[in-house]
């Protein structure tokens, strides 16, 4: 069953918290993505008016996932190896953080680090069991939690609350039940909120809503899930191979994996055998 809110809903959710606008570059870059034929060095022209964009580009492109030989050190080639998608999922990322205060980036420095680490293994995981278009992976990987740094920014006790919320995550419990008792709101509806307002994809939304809403989704009968039900499995696989349960959690072990690794498994046809071999080749390329 899709996720939708209602009018209401997104209101109680979003109390107190302020979305970031979809930047004025990313408008640019849309509006040239759009063209019958997409011009590249107009796009990475105006990437680089933007350091920290830029900075975010070559950090990524000279990352050991693509294994270049060779550091890049230009935007113009950074931009071609990346392709549009992949360069606007990082400008809208970016936007994000600059609505912080330098105290709340500090905070969340473990949160950006994640989420990169999460989007290279959600496309390196996507390529690995044929989910096309692979980028649409690494843009879950990358937003699943950008509802993360607007609830600490509203709540300055939000990553305690997010601890123990990851504490207490079972089949019954979900992390963001803890959230809801505690804040009337969790980082996967603020999350949602955000990427619908960017315009990114029904289905990217509805799988960043339901993100620590996993056995629901797959137990549903409805083949028309099957799409959202791949994204879930490939960035559940994803958190559990960068470890999330410790850098966001704080825990030891994954509890909320213990709970949906039977049911992600059997859907993309691996044992734990097969798994565990996937996460050391992913965590040897160093990109978790």
């Amino acid at each position: 069953m899709a996720f939708e809110l209602t009018t209401e809903q997104i209101q109680q959710a979003l109390l107190g918290i302020s979305v970031p606008p979809q930047p004025q570059i990313m408008v640019d870059l849309q509006m040239e993505q759009y063209m019958p034929e997409p011009d590249l060095g107009a796009i990475a022209k105006l990437i680089s008016q933007d350091p920290g964009l830029s900075g975010a580009l070559l950090k990524i492109v000279n990352s050991p996932y693509f294994g270049l030989t060779n550091r890049i050190v230009s935007i113009q080639q950074a931009v071609n190896l990346l392709g549009c998608n992949t360069v606007i999922n990082l400008i809208n990322a970016q936007s994000i953080k600059g609505e912080m205060s330098d105290e709340t980036i500090v905070t969340l420095n473990r949160f950006w680090d994640t989420a990169q680490d999460v989007a290279m293994t959600c496309l390196t995981l996507a390529k690995r069991i044929g989910y096309q278009p692979a980028d649409e992976a690494y843009a879950l990987g990358l937003f699943h939690n950008c509802g993360i740094p607007l609830m600490l920014k509203r709540f300055p006790e939000y990553m305690g609350v997010l601890e123990q919320a990851y504490a207490g995550a079972t089949d019954e419990v979900r992390v963001v039940d803890g959230e809801n008792d505690r804040l009337n709101t969790n980082h996967a509806v603020v999350g949602y909120y955000v990427a619908k307002s960017w315009n990114l994809p029904k289905h990217l939304c509805e799988a960043i809503a339901n993100h620590h809403n996993v056995l629901t989704v797959f137990n549903e009968d409805s083949s028309r899930n099957s799409q959202l039900k791949t994204l879930l499995a490939i960035l559940k696989m994803a958190e559990n191979i960068c470890a999330c349960y410790r850098t966001l959690g704080e825990q030891d072990e994954d509890f909320e994996w213990a709970s949906i690794e039977t049911t992600i498994l059997e859907y993309v046809g691996f044992s734990e055998y097969d798994f565990q071999i996937l996460k050391e080749s992913i965590r040897d390329l160093d990109i978790s």
